[in-house]
């Protein structure tokens, strides 16, 4: 027969191992991505942003249900804000449709026409930037992220 301490001792454990499994199949809280965008060249159209996980897809963000995106109206200054994030590693490309056509216009087919923007200031040279330049990591907590909007021509 055990004693009282040793039931005590059997039950804590229990408690101690059942929280830790709670806690480990909990799904992690979800936080909110606030974006401030500066430097748009004028305030003609919209700026859509998109935010990945997903590096095969980036900058596009195109058939990704899981992506955040949205489309707001040009600004001098534009804050975008993602709420419920689930933690996780993300990518943020923005595009400032001047003309509203919904897509990213280049000159000869290959130069862009209009601003853009990426997370981290990923750079761009003669192609969009690779994912590692762009990606940072979402936790918990609530995440600020600054993009300067960049012109081509």
């Amino acid at each position: 027969m055990k004693s009282p301490i040793q039931k005590r001792a059997r039950n804590l454990g229990a408690l101690v191992i059942g929280g830790a499994v709670m806690a480990a199949a909990a799904p992690a809280a979800a936080g909110t991505v606030t974006i401030t965008v500066t430097d748009l060249r004028n305030t003609n159209g919209v700026v859509r942003a998109c935010m990945t996980t997903k590096e095969s897809i980036f900058p596009k963000c195109r058939n990704d249900p899981n992506s955040y995106r949205t489309v707001v109206k040009a600004a001098n200054t534009i804050t975008i804000r993602f709420n419920n994030v689930k933690p996780g590693e993300y990518a943020i490309a923005l595009l400032h449709d001047e003309n509203e056509d919904g897509k990213a216009n280049r000159v000869l087919g290959m130069a862009p026409k209009e601003g853009y923007g990426f997370s981290r200031d990923a750079p761009v040279r003669m192609a969009p930037p690779n994912w590692d330049d762009a990606v940072f990591t979402v936790g918990s907590a609530d995440q600020k992220v600054a993009i300067k909007m960049r012109y081509f021509l």
